[in-house]
């Protein structure tokens, strides 16, 4: 049950004859949170052993092993691009010999733009849009291949096709904003092969390559593409250039690998009252669609891809300006059909074009960052399950290198505000150390740009735009809750996974941005400890602003700025003192004294009662503390009155959504939690789900009892934010959260809130620590619960408030009292 010691190795070989790090037989390593002391070279395999010897006398070993990219080594390949137009999507390749049989062979590729590498005509690697979204004017990432099983003794080919993708492409708001970071598509590749009598050669970029123009005749995020395959095969005739150095750094990748993850089969073939042909995937999904076609030469076949239908018709008018095509001009010969260079957000697909349509013919491919799914709820409601999956389709959706608000309409952004509050059900979801630490990476290039203000969105592509357009003043960053990602992401990260190395990293982040905040409290508010100035989206897309149509919500944005400053100092109080920074941790623990005194005479009268009654301003003064302590209860009971009088339905937006589900359970409503869990007229989770939602809508009313979409212009269909419910249901319903004292669930708190109304619920999550199984079910009058806490870790379980009888294990516990779960199972009956 217990780790009586462990140790970790790092070797050299695989039979660990080199040691090159050895914590010995350590009583206190922990499976958390690691970070041994080694020097790694450039393109080195490195072996690790981890040997785990138990108190009861067992011992377990696993050994694996990771390889270095380039990291600082000096490159030997040149940035090479096609004297063509810019808009040409060229193809760049170069012949080589192999003297011998390859032992092993690594490429190191990159570029401005996106492409795909290929070696004797077979695509190099499974991964699709690389190298991603990067903040290009501070970075870029290099992407390493494993190619030894593409090259063979004598002549081999190394090619690369360029499409525009997120550097010169069409992105952000409007139709002519292109080429934001940069003008022109080019290539980098070093291709380093060791021979089997260890002889080595490197095959690299330079103004040898040659070049002709692709089958790609256009390619855009948000329009699509265009494909010619007369063009397939084109010899490469004229000569490549040296291309420019990019300002951004190149630097080792961070992004975990975007891929295919799975794929729909036998869409449903529809036609349309308007006569129109359209496949039905049954699932909102990111990705494209791939298909086999055989048709003459010359004949083009296009496909149109939309989230719902309207009228029983084809639709995509919520899309905006976003044309999401995808046309194939065929060479008059069998072919197996798919995009390249850009992504559709989709569950119909319109097909024009075509002679015959079979539906196996055609295959939906989801594509999104590489994440292992580690948790697993299920409930006793049906409805309820299909929300938890449409929160995992809507990630799934939006964790495409970045977490973005939507895949489909011209915008698909790394907004801030939507990524923070879903962070934790992300977390629960999958495991998002890796792919939330290049978002932060991206996000602390931008702020050191701009005096550590964090923008809107990561990477900045609004600013870009507005420095492109020379309108430097426009805002684009310093909004609270959104900008608060600085804080917020670092400490779910850290609460879930328990490295201590990622929080350090990520420091800079928290620290930049709460001076940012502090300074615009001292230059422009008068060091009042309050956030009253700037622009703020606050409860974004929230029910209760009395203006008609207003995408604001109601309550105050100063009034939430104010908040998210406080927030966001006692986040970075914490950071600061856990890693040891005591000068910033004494600061800003005074301060976050100084804001909560500041909020509490600013926004609370002397009897209690809060300048803003929204349910928003409510959750957030009690989620945080905010309310003087002597009239909690009353704002308690103003929450309870304000739900009433909506009929016990919310009217919050991104930032009240996340909070009140949660207030409610911990401050004696957890009922009122379990109604709008469970309410199925609008405003409500469940009301999606009736309409036949199968990922989170952007609003709650998306789309109108009578099947129409409610507002062509913001209203997308695969908006994670406000499945954010999905942790709420995993703390409370469940009861299953990290222990903020041993973070990465090396102690768990185990706490279930159930509610009659849900008979039954079981959740497996696979922690930094362990696997982690909670289930508990209504047995008549009573719940039994059963625990599984992994080895070497424990759990502290306490009873739902009013429980009258406690068994653990089949003897008598104190209903009142917190109770210490071993490693192991545990059986727990409990009753009113």
């Amino acid at each position: 049950k217990k780790q009586a010691w462990a140790r970790l190795e790092v070797g050299a070989d695989p039979a660990f004859a080199e040691l090159l790090y050895d914590s010995g037989e350590d009583a206190t390593l922990s499976s958390v949170g690691v970070t041994p002391e080694i020097t790694l070279a450039p393109r080195t395999r490195y072996y690790v052993r981890v040997t785990v010897h138990s108190d009861a006398g067992e011992t377990a070993q696993a050994a694996s092993w990771f390889e270095t990219g380039k990291r600082n080594e000096r490159w030997q390949a040149q940035w090479i691009k096609a004297p063509y137009d810019q808009d040409v999507h060229p193809v760049l390749g170069t012949t080589f010999e192999v003297q011998g049989q390859v032992q092993s062979a690594r490429l190191y590729a990159t570029a401005l733009g996106v492409y795909e590498a290929s070696i004797n005509g077979t695509k190099a690697g499974d991964e699709v849009l690389a190298p991603f979204f990067n903040s290009y004017h501070h970075w870029l990432q290099v992407q390493t291949y494993d190619v030894t099983a593409l090259l063979k003794p004598g002549k081999n080919t190394l090619s690369a096709m360029l499409g525009n993708g997120w550097y010169r492409g069409r992105f952000g708001f409007g139709k002519e904003i292109d080429k934001i970071y940069g003008d022109t598509m080019q290539f980098l590749a070093e291709l380093h092969i060791t021979l089997a009598d260890g002889t080595t050669q490197v095959v690299a970029t330079d103004d040898t390559w040659l070049c002709a123009q692709g089958p790609a005749q256009d390619s855009n995020i948000y329009d699509g593409e265009k494909w010619d395959a007369r063009k397939e095969g084109a010899s490469l005739t004229d000569k490549a250039v040296r291309g420019e150095e990019p300002k951004g750094k190149l630097s080792d990748r961070l992004s975990p690998p975007v891929r295919i993850i799975e794929t729909l089969h036998n869409p449903q073939v529809l036609t349309t009252p308007a006569g129109e042909t359209v496949l039905d995937f049954g699932q909102v999904v990111t990705g494209w669609v791939e298909f086999d076609v055989d048709i003459p030469c010359g004949q083009q076949v296009m496909l149109q891809y939309g989230e719902l239908l309207q009228h029983d018709n084809f639709y995509n008018e919520n899309l905006r300006t976003a044309k999401q095509e995808y046309h194939y001009i065929s060479a008059g010969k069998p072919a197996h059909v798919r995009p390249h260079f850009t992504f559709y957000g989709f569950r119909y697909v319109k097909l024009t074009g075509f002679d015959t349509v079979d539906a196996q013919a055609f295959t939906a491919c989801v594509i999104h960052s590489d994440l292992d799914e580690i948790g697993q709820l299920e409930t006793s409601n049906s409805k309820v399950n299909r929300l938890i999956a449409n929160a995992r389709w809507g990630q799934k959706g939006n964790f495409l290198d970045v977490p973005t608000d939507c895949p489909q309409r011209d915008e698909r952004m790394g907004w801030t505000g939507d990524a923070q509050v879903f962070a934790p059900t992300a977390s629960y979801n999958m495991y998002t150390p890796a792919f939330f630490k290049k978002f932060m990476h991206d996000m602390l290039m931008d702020q050191k740009a701009a005096d550590g203000c964090v923008p809107h969105v990561v990477p900045d592509v609004l600013g870009e735009i507005h420095r492109k357009r020379n309108t430097p003043n426009a805002v684009t960053g310093g909004s609270c809750a959104w900008s608060d990602a600085a804080t917020m992401i670092p400490w779910t990260v850290y609460q879930f996974y328990g490295d201590k190395a990622l929080l350090a990293r990520n420091y800079d982040n928290m620290k930049a941005w709460t001076e940012w905040i502090i300074k615009q409290d001292e230059t422009h508010c008068n060091g009042e400890r309050l956030w009253r100035c700037g622009f703020h989206f606050a409860d974004w897309l929230a029910l209760d602003n009395p203006v008609q149509g207003s995408s604001f919500g109601g309550t105050d944005p100063y009034y939430v700025a104010s908040a998210y400053y406080y927030y966001s100092v006692m986040l970075t109080a914490q950071a600061a003192k856990i890693l040891g920074y005591e000068e910033d941790a004494q600061r800003y623990t005074k301060l976050q004294g100084e804001i909560r005194d500041a909020f509490r005479r600013e926004f609370f009268t002397p009897n209690g009662r809060v300048a803003e009654p929204t349910q928003t301003a409510m959750a957030i003064a009690l989620k945080l503390d905010l309310v003087p302590p002597e009239h909690r209860e009353r704002l308690i009971g103003d929450l309870k009155k304000r739900l009433e009088a909506r009929n016990m339905h919310l009217d919050t937006g991104f930032v009240g959504t996340y909070f009140l589900p949660s207030v409610l359970s911990e401050n004696g409503l957890n009922d009122i939690a379990y109604t709008l869990l469970l309410n199925e007229d609008y405003p409500s989770w469940l009301y999606e789900v009736n309409m036949g939602a199968t990922t989170i809508w952007e609003r709650w009313n998306s789309v109108l009892p009578n099947g129409l979409v409610s507002d062509t212009g913001m209203n997308s269909m695969n908006h994670y934010a406000y499945g954010s419910i999905v942790e709420w249901m995993y703390c409370y319903m469940v009861g299953l959260q990290p222990d903020p004292s041993a973070p990465g669930f090396k102690r768990a708190l185990i706490q279930p809130m159930p509610d009659p109304r849900m008979r039954s619920v079981k959740a497996t999550y696979q922690s930094a620590a362990g696997t982690y199984e909670v289930s508990w079910a209504y047995e008549g009058d009573a719940i039994q619960m059963d625990i599984a806490v992994p080895f070497d870790a424990c759990a502290t379980f306490r009873a739902p408030e009013g429980t009258a009888s406690l068994t653990i294990n089949g003897s008598k516990a104190s209903p009142q009292s917190a109770h210490e779960l071993a490693a192991g199972k545990h059986t727990i009956i409990f009753a009113s």
